[in-house]
C-alpha cells in the first residue's frame, strides 16, 4: 500500500465537485433543506483521527512496541478518510458554487449556503486529519531513531 498522493485527492475532489454540481443542477428543487450542521460529522471524525495520530506518534517516538495490525488499520482509516473528505469537499463546494449566486432569488438558498460552508470546512478538516494520521503512521528513518535515543553516528 502506498501513501496518499496529492493527485488522488485532487481527482476525488474534482469528481465530487462534478457530481455534486450535476445533482444540484438537476434536482435542487426536489431536495430537502440541507441541515446546517450536516457536515459537522466530518469535523468530529477529523478530531478523533488527530487524537489517534498523536497517540501513535508518541508511541513510535517513545520506542514502544506498536502492533503492526493496528498501524495498518490506522493507515487504511487515514486513506479512506482523506479520500472521502476530498470527495465531500468537492461536493460541498459544488453546493456552494450552485447556491451562492441564487441567494437573492431563493430563500432556501440562504440557509443551504450556510450548511455548505460548514460542510466544506468540516470535510477539509477530515482531509487534513486523515493526512496527519497517515503521516504519523510512517516508520521513522534510522537517523530519527538514533536521534531520539541519543546515539550519535
Amino acid at each position: 500500500m502506498h501513501f496518499t498522493r496529492p493527485r488522488d485527492l485532487v481527482v476525488a475532489g474534482v469528481l465530487g465537485l462534478f457530481l455534486g454540481y450535476l445533482l444540484f443542477q438537476v434536482a435542487y428543487g426536489s431536495l430537502p433543506q440541507l441541515p446546517t450542521l450536516a457536515g459537522v460529522t466530518f469535523a468530529v471524525l477529523a478530531v478523533i483521527e488527530v487524537v489517534l495520530a498523536f497517540v501513535i506518534r508518541s508511541r513510535i517516538k517513545g520506542g514502544r512496541v506498536v502492533a503492526a495490525i493496528g498501524i495498518a488499520r490506522s493507515v487504511a482509516l487515514a486513506k479512506a478518510s482523506s479520500l472521502a473528505g476530498a470527495f465531500m469537499t468537492g461536493a460541498w463546494l459544488a453546493a456552494l458554487v450552485y447556491l451562492f449566486p441564487r441567494r437573492d432569488e431563493l430563500v432556501a438558498a440562504v440557509l443551504d449556503t450556510r450548511a455548505a460552508v460548514v460542510g466544506v470546512v468540516s470535510a477539509a478538516l477530515l482531509v487534513a486529519g486523515g493526512l496527519w494520521l497517515e503521516h504519523c503512521c510512517r516508520t521513522p528513518r534510522d537517523q530519527d531513531r538514533e536521534r531520539t535515543r541519543g546515539v550519535t553516528g
